[in-house]
């Protein structure tokens, strides 16, 4: 029996690939832990009605985190016409599984390093050194929808905002609505956990991103609570900017940047962005992570047209590894990993077709372990 046990959910498309050459680093490094497969993805939607089936849930509450490969997702119409047809019109809805672990298991933070690794031919400039905190639980991403909109609700709405009567001529099975919820609890721990970043690596400033002037209650309660919060890290600077404006000056000045914070869509395009700063997807890593329990995976899909062909690049993966390592307190390990993966990626003899070469994962996988 392992010191560790993870829970392991290569998903869909290539998470089975990059989460192959994962144990092939993660065995080289002499990792003691026992992997515990879990049933995630969209083959058990299709069968079961379910992306994310309890038994899951619950084998993971036995673990001590979870890596986590990609996994695919559609829209509603979409997802509801590929079930088996024993179990279609049976009132089952796609719910993302990553959304629901990140909610069951309170995953309040998710950490998104964007690093330009030198000698990579695909950063968009040298020295990039992000961390972006994004709030992983409410927000456009809380999953309270509705379509049609039921009478109800939209008369509550009607009766306390006077905007809703000029949707009512619509009709309401014309309508939907997305809520963007955000309470000042979750606002001032993604906040907080920003400034004890900055502080423990030392980055001078933290750079809180929203939509106060449109979004004025969502994004007022989050630029409010960002101010209580900076006052007791009176080292560190707060900066505050639009979403919109955000990503110009993302791409006119990244080096200004280190450690930004957002909710949760926002937090979701930013780090988006600045991955393609430095290379795209398949350098962009992530840990999901709350009080007692983390679930780590890489930003990228699950790419289906490339599943089994061992083509994409598994750098992202490895990345979340060493995240997991870091978060296991796995100090050196995690630092023998990121050393490894950075002489890689200087050298560039072995690389896969996104940074000009035709190297497979697993033999990328290698490289990074003749390294150690």
């Amino acid at each position: 029996m392992g010191k560790y046990k993870i829970a392991w959910l290569p998903g869909d498309g290539v998470g089975n690939d990059v989460m192959e050459a994962t144990r092939i680093v993660l065995d080289a490094l002499n990792f003691n832990a026992e992997y515990i497969h879990g049933d995630i993805g969209w083959e058990f939607w299709r069968h079961e009605g379910d992306p994310l089936p309890q038994r899951t849930i619950d084998m993971m509450k036995g673990t001590d985190c979870a890596l986590f490969g990609a996994i695919t997702s559609k829209p509603k119409e979409e997802a509801a016409a590929e079930l088996d047809d024993q179990i279609k019109d049976k009132g089952y809805v796609y719910f993302s599984p990553i959304v629901r672990l990140r909610q069951e298991f309170n995953l309040h933070t998710n950490l998104r390093p964007c690093k330009a690794f030198p000698g990579n031919p695909l950063n968009f400039k040298e020295g990039i050194d992000l961390v972006i905190f994004r709030e992983n639980t409410e927000g456009m991403y809380g999953g309270v929808e509705f379509h049609p909109v039921p009478e109800e609700v939209f008369a509550v709405l009607e009766k306390n905002h006077p905007k809703m009567k000029k949707f009512k001529e619509y009709g309401l099975d014309n309508l939907a609505i997305s809520t963007r919820i955000m309470s000042r609890q979750k606002c001032a721990n993604i906040v907080t956990q920003a400034f004890e970043y900055a502080k423990k690596y030392g980055y001078k400033t933290v750079t809180v991103v929203d939509k106060p002037n449109v979004l004025r209650e969502t994004g007022g309660l989050m630029i409010r609570t960002a101010r209580e919060v900076a006052k007791k890290y009176p080292d560190i600077e707060l900066w505050e900017t639009n979403i919109d404006a955000q990503a110009m000056w993302l791409i006119k000045n990244p080096h200004d940047y280190g450690v930004m914070v957002a909710e949760n869509m926002f937090g979701d395009i930013l780090s988006d962005l600045a991955a393609q700063l430095v290379g795209g997807l398949g350098f962009a890593s992530s840990g999901n992570i709350g009080d007692n329990y983390a679930v780590f995976e890489p930003t990228h899909g699950s790419a289906p047209k490339y599943a089994g062909k061992y083509k994409v690049n598994p750098m992202a993966m490895f990345l979340t590894t060493r995240l997991m390592l870091d978060w296991l307190n796995e100090k050196e390990m995690a630092q023998k990993l990121e050393t490894a993966i950075a002489t890689v990626i200087r050298e560039q003899k072995v690389k896969t077709y996104d940074m000009g070469g035709n190297n497979t994962s697993l033999e990328v996988a290698e490289e990074v372990t003749r390294k150690f």
